[in-house]
């Protein structure tokens, strides 16, 4: 699902809950991490965690431990960016060679509605208007949980190349929709703060793209080079 968002030079692995692997390691200072968590918080941090480590091997570089960094961003091997997502029943990491992509960011979440009230603190008031038109139009899908995992795929491409906390409110976002594909389009997010330089050009808009597909919405952003 993740890969067919993403263009050709990432590599994605993905894993449903019932794709576990018998045997999940973690590297000893990533198990440290986690050591005093609940069992399902350490499964999850271990399945992504293989995610990533296989999405290594198909990049042909060794697996390694994977640490967070700054605000809990991913530490990637040298010359290599990528992203990370996990939800209930479902993870999924995508890599890319650092010379093929400036930086992405995937997030999944359940198909479902945002909790109540949830959608007024994540969102502008202009996204929310565009929003009521699309679930007039395409009732199937729940907006506002897509307008949130978008905000995510947002920061996630945006924090690696600023180091920088973007509010919900920096980022407005608007949503197209696929006309073969009523389930899949596109997003656009205009920036409202100053976006990142990429090769010494101000970036003030990131695209990427959203499908809705087994109960969960998913969306990625991919930040280019020149």
């Amino acid at each position: 699902m993740i890969g067919e968002l993403l263009p050709d030079p990432v590599v994605a692995v993905e894993m449903h809950g019932h794709d576990e692997p018998d045997n999940l390691t973690l590297y000893p200072e990533e198990a440290a991490l986690v050591a005093a968590a609940v069992a399902k918080r350490r499964r999850e941090f271990a399945m992504v965690r293989a995610c990533a480590r296989r999405a290594m091997e198909k990049l042909g570089v060794p697996p390694q431990p994977v640490l967070p960094g700054e605000r809990g961003a991913p530490q990637w091997p040298a010359g290599i960016t990528g992203s990370m997502t996990h939800c209930d029943g479902y993870c999924a990491a995508a890599l890319v060679r650092a010379a093929d992509l400036a930086s992405l960011g995937i997030d999944a979440e359940p198909h479902g509605p945002l909790p109540e009230g949830v959608l007024e603190s994540v969102s502008l008031p202009g996204e929310r208007v565009r929003l009521r038109d699309l679930s007039a139009r395409h009732p199937a899908v729940h907006w506002d949980r897509l307008l949130f995992s978008a905000k995510e795929s947002v920061y996630k491409a945006w924090f690696p190349l600023t180091g920088k906390w973007l509010d919900f409110s920096e980022a407005d976002i608007e949503v197209t929709v696929d006309p073969e594909r009523p389930l899949s389009g596109g997003l656009r997010a205009e920036l409202l703060v100053p976006g990142p330089l990429v090769g010494g050009e101000r970036r003030g808009v990131l695209e990427g793209r959203w499908t809705v597909r087994g109960g969960l919405v998913a969306t990625s952003v991919t930040v280019p080079h020149a």
